[in-house]
């Protein structure tokens, strides 16, 4: 293998920073809420105790590299929605609201990990009209500023900033290595940033100033073109002119008329042995800043803070100041007053005459994040997760005292933010983060005015009737919510100086699979041992050691889904199935589809097309063939079928008719001849059928389309070909119907007709009677040629089109609004020009859409998606959203002669000019070319399986897409039967994810595939009185007695917190519930265990292989005592009451850090040298060994007789093991020095290479040729690649690449193909991804595409992918390795291109596109391996 491709698979999930802001709407878009119109008791729910809810901002996270922007979404309670949706809601009613819930708006993967973000607000009251700005930061010196673009419903940078490279390289000071990236704050007004880069250097970000050149002003600006705050000029303060040395975090106060930044800095550093003399070495100094003037005069300062502060929070209007927290106390200052807070007995006073106010409990705030949630009230989190109130007590603007009192317990947090004034979102790296409602105790004092004043809240928020609730918790009660639950109900605060009581509600969680330290891969309960090819994958899973603390867990990730089997049938050659209600004549309720009664939820007949007649089951208890006795179509086989006339009647529709049926009594017959019959009328047949009651659309073979318009009042149906389509001659390639239901029609608010978007829906309908209450219906039609058009139905007036929707552009929008924009005549000829240029590089002309969907799933704010099927298996995925531009009302007039030019027919003023649809990524689904024969439907939308909604596409390979937050999620699928989804999983993730609590941190785990059991290494931390830590640090063999000489006698009783280790075996539950502990082995007293094996080793006195688990440990006894360690080995059997049974243990010098099996024998890693073993069965013998200079080893991994030693500091080596002189041989190593987290070797055909992935967050590939002269006659391990991943790579494993060619040809040289592994790897911020070798071939043409994508993608927040996959060394000296390793994380960008420049940039490196997708395409199809 020369040649690799790193992919991800699994995107990160841990969040490390969170904020919120106006991104996609300002503070006036909020109206004041009014009563909901369906109460019919306006007073009782209206009371004057319930708070309002202000405007809500957006909530903007990064994980990783992934930066999302959500907004938050409400529902109030009424009495409809509470008896309508008849699933209780997460947290029950609180102010009114009964939920709450997160609403993704973008999602992007950037080439960069953030560093921090802030959210740049533009100050303004709530009736500002402007926007926020997201500044995000990079390593070393990168900034860049993103705002929200409503016309391209996605973010775009407005401005960059970069410090870095040699014009800035002054900066540095000479360092190369610093202790952390940028650190972004602003100033809360909004008048500028400050970003802190190379520990000493301040980038002040000047923002632009509303109403000065660049801004409109407010009122002047159109309804359209919304302001965002954004960034003007930048400059630097070396703040070391100003005698600052150590910087430890800065922030912007409130309440100046200047921007003023208040700095914690530490002048002279101390250590832990001079702590004692010298311990208030910290200091705030605060500085008013004046960007005209580029000055920063010093106004005032604080010294004589404790050593251990650490984080400064700027304390808000009216009382300002700042707030210092350290490990043990917290400090008030501002310029006139300042009070102090000792936490718990570790915090001193400056002298030691006057005391300190203590807290009423003792706390450790080291590592605390906080935000405030009143301007008096903030809320800490404490690295245990829990929860703590800190009220700062005042008068006037004078600060008396700080008063803390604990809240709750919660996730362990990464950041915390306030989302308006009743909400807060906990972001956390270790657990699921979380959405919090909380609301201050009734009839307290401090409903202050600022907080009566802010009424608002969403426009149009109905209740929505019944919403799909299946968070991580609900779905799994017993298993996920355990560390939530615990932040339900109110907490009254026992202190008694506290005057306010906050309760607390979990409206929402996004769920998180990092830090993933460990993983092993199994088969699944449910497995299917017959199956083969890629259904085979979908037998395993990953089982991940993942969170810390009481949010440890383990999580079982799977790529696919494996629905539960209820019924299994063998049909060959099915072509179709449909299920059909049929009910009784009960009132014409036309929506009774919504609200049907629970004995209405079962279908009635299940009928099945085979490739030449029809069977039709009835579903009653059992599934039972009545296809002789209905009046079904059964002589040929059926196209569609489906209810009409709400579930009264059904419709079949074959090739040559349609029948509608009465349960099992036919109504009526319809047969369907083609218009025009000159053409040979026997030849056309319905293609393909799609139903949105009370109307059928058809499509024929000779490309025309048939509409059967049903008459609910005597249940009958009438054909006819819309008039729009009888006379032309373009030919139709796919067609849909659109229901556009739900609690108000979504696409009419496109419109811009005045009195149809006020969403007034009694006045429009009432007139006619007839579609009252049922929404708008559209037909989607899309050409041969490509282009695309919407009508309504039954006019068939065209309300949208777009030119070429083939070509799968980033937005589309209406052509008449496009060409208005334009020049008509250049439109013209450069469309013509276009098509001709393009046969001749490559056949797309038979390229075609050959299936059409629309769909808006049932959610208050949801909006539609649509999706295209493209002829090559591209499937095309647009989300809908709504774009007032600021032209829409002024060019009505003009349209008409756009109109006139485009010949589209000429009713204007009904179209849907303000709609717009923003093209979605797809990740994982693999493609499927169709044959041009068969035409059969392959998308089927559901709206209800197990409480999920989203779109099924069938197919070899199918797979689901769900919908969450207006997010769709795909996750393959192997085999069609009767199923059910399994409901303890959770879909709302890149995979499929079951989350298993440990409450305790796993560290290591894996699989003893005999028995389908994992065993894995947990500890849970203990709290012990001091005197038993003490005398556990004691030399056992030396003998000396503890000495407590200096400790008095209330310190021994105090408690301190250890770890105690245990290896747990667990094993799956059958059911899928929560997994069973069949056994636990306990540790000793400070006894660590390392690593957890199963090894098979050659019993040399029964001569045979025997498999058994173990165990590595270590000793922690502090630093006098010499390391000790133990290897302990269990056997596994049968009898479940004692299902481990200890075979051996022996004590060893140093730590057992690694263990594995080698040719029968076992080898360890102790201390710095390695042992192997072999085994008598009752003891283990040292055979050789080998002192590797290492200094602890991290990881072993062994291929035949080759041993791959990984090193904390050394790098890697790598051995041989040779049996006749029973030696341990050293082959090379590699010279550089490299702290090791994982290695694993990567095997491709004849070739072997060595993988070691480091703590800089990169992966190196090394090879081993004696033969070289540069490997110094083989000593010298050589560097075949390398590449900067971007997270800690924790685990490798290496699973062997699933052949891909069977799939195509069946007759492609098998044989170099079949011995290549790739390599699977999780990280710590929740990422899965392989590495999986290339052929030069392959490798070759990605490359050269991969170096044209860098300059034809534009990249989001301007980043370059290039620059992010450099080796980082952290200046360190390294020479750079070749550059062999291809990024999918950027090539996967090709398939979003246009079609014509996807064909100009194959085209210009020599290629087709259809070569690369298939590359591509082989390449995530080899390494889907769960």
């Amino acid at each position: 293998m020369s040649f690799a491709a790193f992919k991800m698979m699994h995107w990160p999930t841990g969040i490390e920073n969170c904020a919120s802001g106006f991104i996609t709407h300002s503070r006036a878009d909020f109206v004041p809420r009014i009563p909901p119109i369906q109460n019919d008791d306006l007073d009782s729910d209206w009371s004057a105790s319930r708070r309002e809810i202000g405007p809500i901002p957006n909530l903007v996270v990064t994980a990783g590299n992934v930066l999302e922007v959500y907004v938050v979404r409400i529902q109030e309670e009424s009495n409809r929605s509470s008896r309508a949706s008849g699933e209780s809601r997460r947290g029950g009613v609180m102010d009114g609201l009964s939920g709450a819930s997160l609403e993704l708006v973008c999602h992007y993967r950037l080439h960069g990990n953030v560093e921090t973000m802030a959210v740049l607000s533009t100050g303004g009251g709530e009736s500002s009209r402007r926007r926020d700005s997201i500044i995000l930061s990079f390593q070393d010196a990168k900034i860049s500023v993103l705002d929200f673009d409503d016309s391209t419903h996605g973010l775009r940078t407005s401005s960059m900033h970069c410090f870095e490279g040699p014009k800035w390289l002054h900066l540095k000071r000479g360092r190369e290595s610093f202790a952390r990236g940028p650190l972004v704050k602003v100033d809360p007004q909004g008048r500028c940033g400050g970003v802190l880069v190379y520990d000493f250097q301040m980038i002040i970000l000047k923002a632009a100033q509303a109403g000065s050149g660049l801004v409109v002003d407010e009122d002047t600006s159109s309804s359209g073109g919304a302001v965002s705050a954004h960034i003007e000029s930048s400059y630097i303060i070396n703040l070391r002119d100003l005698d600052m040395k150590h910087i430890k975090d800065f922030i912007f106060v409130h309440g100046y008329i200047e921007p003023v930044m208040v700095i914690l800095h530490e002048r002279e550093l101390t250590w832990a042995g001079r702590v004692a003399w010298k311990h208030h070495t910290c200091m705030v100094s605060a500085l008013s800043i004046s960007t005209t003037l580029k000055q920063h005069p010093l106004i005032w300062s604080a010294a004589n803070l404790p050593h251990d502060a650490y984080k400064l929070l700027a304390v808000p209007s009216p009382i300002g100041g700042v707030l210092v927290i350290g490990a043990n106390s917290i400090h008030y200052h501002s310029q006139s007053t300042s009070c102090a807070l000792a936490l718990n007995n570790f915090a001193v006073s400056v002298d030691s005459s006057q005391e300190m106010p203590r807290s009423s409990f003792n706390v450790e705030l080291d590592a605390a994040n906080a935000t405030w949630l009143l301007n008096d009230v903030a809320l800490l989190s404490t690295k245990t997760g829990e929860l703590l109130l800190l009220t700062i007590v005042y008068d006037g603007r004078v600060v008396q005292r700080l008063d803390l009192s604990k809240s709750k317990a919660s996730v362990l947090t990464s950041g915390i933010t306030t989302i308006g004034n009743s909400l807060f979102f906990l972001g956390s790296r270790l657990g699921d983060s979380l959405l919090v409602q909380f609301t201050c105790g009734v009839g307290s004092s401090i409903m202050s005015s600022a907080l009566k004043d802010e009424v608002g809240d969403i426009e149009g928020d109905a209740p929505s009737a019944k919403r799909l609730r299946r968070l991580s918790s609900d779905a799994s009660q017993d298993m996920a919510s355990g560390e939530e639950l615990s932040l339900y109900g109110s907490a009254p605060n026992n202190t008694e100086s506290a005057q306010k009581s906050f309760s607390f509600a979990v409206r929402d969680s996004l769920i998180n699979v990092g830090p993933i330290k460990d993983f092993s891969y199994g088969l699944r309960v449910n497995a299917d041992t017959n199956a083969t090819g890629i259904a085979k994958q979908s037998n395993y899973e990953l089982v991940c050691c993942s969170g810390h603390g009481k949010n440890g867990a383990l999580c079982v990730l799977r790529q696919s889904i494996r629905p539960e089997m209820i019924t299994e049938v063998e049909l060959p050659g099915c072509k179709g199935i449909w299920t059909v209600y049929h009910k009784s004549t009960r009132g014409h309720n036309v929506d009774s589809a919504k609200s049907a009664a629970a004995d209405d939820e079962y279908h009635a007949y299940l009928i099945i097309s085979l490739e030449a007649r029809t069977m039709v089951l009835e579903t009653a208890d059992l599934l039972t063939e009545v296809t002789e006795s209905v009046d079904y179509y059964v002589q040929g086989r059926t196209i569609a079928a489906g209810n009409l006339f709400g579930r009264r009647r059904v419709v079949q529709v074959y090739e040559r008719g349609a029948r509608i049926l009465d349960g099992s009594f036919m109504t009526q017959d319809l047969s369907i001849v083609a218009a025009n019959s000159e053409s040979g009328s026997e030849s056309a047949t319905v293609l393909s059928v799609s139903i949105a009651d009370p109307y059928v659309v058809l499509r024929m073979t000779d490309g025309s389309i048939r509409l059967l318009i049903g008459d609910p009042s005597s249940c009958t149906v009438s054909i006819s070909t819309p008039a729009a389509f009888e006379s032309s001659k373009k030919l139709i390639s796919a067609c849909t119907l659109y229901h556009d239901d739900g609690p108000e029609p979504w696409l009419r608010k496109t419109s811009t007709d005045a009195w149809l978007s006020t969403g007034v829906d009694e006045a429009v309908d009432g007139a006619d009677g007839s579609l009252h209450d049922q929404g708008d219906i559209y037909c989607v039609v899309c050409y041969e040629s490509g282009s695309l058009e919407i009508y309504d139905v039954p006019n068939f007036n065209c309300v949208f089109s777009v030119e070429k929707f083939i070509s799968g552009k980033m937005n589309l929008l209406d052509t008449l609004v496009e060409e208005q924009s334009k020049d008509p005549q250049k439109l013209m000829n450069r469309s013509s020009e276009d098509v001709s240029g393009q046969a001749r590089k490559e056949n797309v002309q038979n390229m075609k859409i050959v299936e059409l969907a629309m769909q808006r799933w049932s959610g208050q704010h949801s909006r539609p998606f649509l999706f295209g099927i493209l002829s090559d298996g591209t499937i095309l995925c647009y989300h809908a959203y709504l774009f007032e531009g600021p032209e829409s009302a002024s060019k009505t007039e003009d349209s008409v002669s756009a109109q006139s030019l485009s010949g589209l027919s000429n009713n204007s003023a009904s179209r849907l000019r303000n709609l717009r649809f923003v093209r979605v990524a797809l990740d994982t689904y693999a493609k499927e070319e169709t044959p041009n024969a068969t035409s059969c439907q392959r998308i089927s939308i559901f709206k209800n399986i197990a409480g999920y909604q989203g779109l099924f596409l069938s197919g070899s390979r199918p797979a689901w897409f769900m919908v969450f937050r207006e997010r769709l999620r795909v996750h393959p699928q192997g085999i069609l039967k009767i199923c059910q989804l399994p409901s303890i999983t959770s879909y709302d993730s890149y995979w499929p994810v079951q989350k298993i609590p440990l409450k305790g941190t796993p560290h290591q785990v894996t699989y003893f595939a005999e028995k389908n059991l994992y065993p894995l290494i947990v500890s849970v931390p203990v709290h012990k009185p001091l005197n038993q830590v003490i005398s556990s640090l004691i030399d056992q063999e030396v003998g000396h007695q503890a000495e407590n000489h200096n400790l008095s006698s209330d310190d021994l009783h105090r408690t301190y917190t250890v770890d105690e280790f245990e290896v747990r075996i667990l094993e799956p539950e059958i059911s899928g519930g929560p997994w069973q502990t069949k056994a636990t082995i306990p540790m000793q007293t400070s006894e660590n265990a390392l690593t957890v094996r199963v090894v098979t080793l050659f019993n040399t006195t029964t001569k045979e292989n025997e498999t058994l688990l173990a165990i590595g440990t270590a000793y922690v006894q502090g630093e006098d005592v010499a390391a000790r360690g133990r290897v302990l080995l269990f056997s596994i059997g049968n009898n479940p009451q004692n299902l481990v049974s200890e075979v051996y243990t022996k004590d060893l010098k140093g730590a057992i850090s690694a263990l594995a099996s080698l040719q029968g024998h076992l080898l360890m890693a102790s201390g710095p040298k390695i042992i192997l073993h072999k085994w008598t069965g009752g003891e283990l013998n040292a055979v050789a060994f080998f002192d590797v200079p290492p200094l602890y080893v991290v990881s072993l991994n062994i291929v035949k007789n080759f041993i791959l030693l990984g090193d904390i500091h050394k790098s890697i080596y790598f051995l041989s093991w040779k049996e006749q002189g029973a030696q341990l041989s050293l082959l090379a190593k590699d010279f550089g020095s490299l702290d090791c987290f994982a290695t694993e070797f990567l095997i491709d055909g004849s070739t072997l290479s060595l993988v070691v992935s480091d703590n800089r967050k990169n992966i190196q590939i090394f090879y081993y040729a004696p033969k070289m002269s540069e490997s110094w006659k083989g000593q010298k391990l050589l560097s075949r690649a390398e590449f900067h991943v971007g997270a800690h790579v924790t685990k490798l494993l290496r699973l062997q690449m699933l052949s891909t060619t069977s799939d195509r040809t069946g007759t492609a040289s098998v044989s170099d193909k079949t011995n290549r592994f790739a390599l699977l790897f999780g990280t710590l911020d929740g990422s899965v991804g392989c590495i999986a070798p290339l052929d030069e071939l392959t490798f070759r043409r990605l490359q050269s595409l991969q170096k044209k994508l860098v300059d034809a993608v534009s990249h989001v927040a301007g980043l370059n992918p290039r620059s992010f996959r450099q080796f980082r060394s952290n200046g360190k000296a390294h020479r750079p390795g070749p550059d062999s390793i291809v990024d999918c994380e950027l090539l996967c960008h090709y398939e979003m291109l246009p079609l014509e420049e996807q064909l100009e940039i194959a085209h210009q490196i020599g290629t087709t596109r259809s070569q690369i997708l298939s590359n591509l395409n082989d390449l995530s199809l080899g390494t889907s391996f769960l």
